[in-house]
């Protein structure tokens, strides 16, 4: 039905008005005049049916109807988005004199090197092997980067990453170290667990965001490795990662195995409805490993 339709320009001036929070913050984010947000969201409201928004004069409030447009809205967005992504991808248009056909692997920067290797050595031996494109990303990003088409499979680790919603694989099983400054006095133990890591005054455990927020704590906000090393090398915290993070570490750190830390498992992700060939060959490719 008309009434049903959902114009991509619309769902982009309501996600702007709510995340803002306000018609004028959202139509500067936008790079236009507020009139035309505002016009937008009317008529969807009247399409539809519905109130998305309560205004007032200190801005605006999501109703329980606009909560489940901002949710759905953004998937749809995504959804969009990575559409087009991937047909300029798969036709070369995003890389102009470029290959016409090629994946982007998202990997989190400095995880699994010797997997990665690995999985790019066997599937370059394919005979109808692709380019694949490695995209190092931050922690905890390739989940957005297969959403919105950045990125057409990823490696993603459990229980860090979250597969929901797409396909996936286990590739390897590890177990978790507790990266702490090697000065400190509970470097020098053989293994620790994860109360004795937890709560040390001088060293919080460093915080990393997870879907744009970071859980509360003392510990620094971490942004990408790089900091995270830096800060450890400091004497500023304390970080507990997969046990292949030792290939990246400095001489300033010293890894020490947590013994009732849950396993980390590396998965291979891909989206649910991909009917691309070439992601099927390499993730046969990737199960073969």
């Amino acid at each position: 039905m008309v009434m049903d339709i959902l114009e991509t320009r619309e769902l982009r001036y309501f996600m702007a008005v709510a995340d803002e929070l306000h018609f004028g913050r959202a139509a500067e984010r936008l790079g236009m005049a507020q009139p035309p947000p505002s016009r937008a969201i009317q008529q969807l409201e009247r399409r539809l049916g519905v109130s998305l928004l309560k205004r007032n004069r200190r801005g605006v409030a999501l109703t329980g109807a606009g909560e489940m447009l901002l949710h759905e809205g953004r998937a749809a967005l995504d959804a969009a988005t990575a559409a087009a992504r991937r047909t300029r991808r798969a036709g070369g248009a995003d890389t102009p004199g470029g290959p016409r056909n090629r994946l982007v692997l998202a990997v989190k920067a400095g995880a699994s090197h010797e997997l990665l290797h690995k999985l790019l050595d066997a599937y370059a031996a394919e005979p109808d092997a692709v380019e694949i494109e490695v995209l190092p990303s931050g922690l905890c990003e390739q989940e957005g980067m297969l959403r919105d088409g950045r990125a057409d499979v990823a490696l993603m680790h459990a229980p860090f990453n979250s597969l929901a919603g797409f396909d996936s694989e286990p590739l390897m099983t590890e177990g978790q170290i507790a990266v702490l400054p090697a000065a400190h006095p509970l470097a020098a133990h053989r293994t620790l667990s994860l109360a004795d890591v937890s709560d040390i005054p001088e060293l919080p455990l460093a915080r990393w965001s997870r879907n744009g927020t970071y859980p509360p704590g003392p510990g620094p906000e971490i942004h990408d490795q790089t900091q995270l090393a830096q800060l450890i090398a400091l004497g500023r915290t304390v970080a507990v990662l997969p046990d292949s993070a030792r290939t990246w570490l400095w001489a300033e750190h010293t890894a020490v195995p947590l013994t009732d830390a849950p396993p980390v498992v590396t998965h291979i992700a891909w989206p649910a409805h991909s009917r691309s060939l070439a992601l099927a060959g390499l993730i046969r490719t990737a199960t073969r490993l």
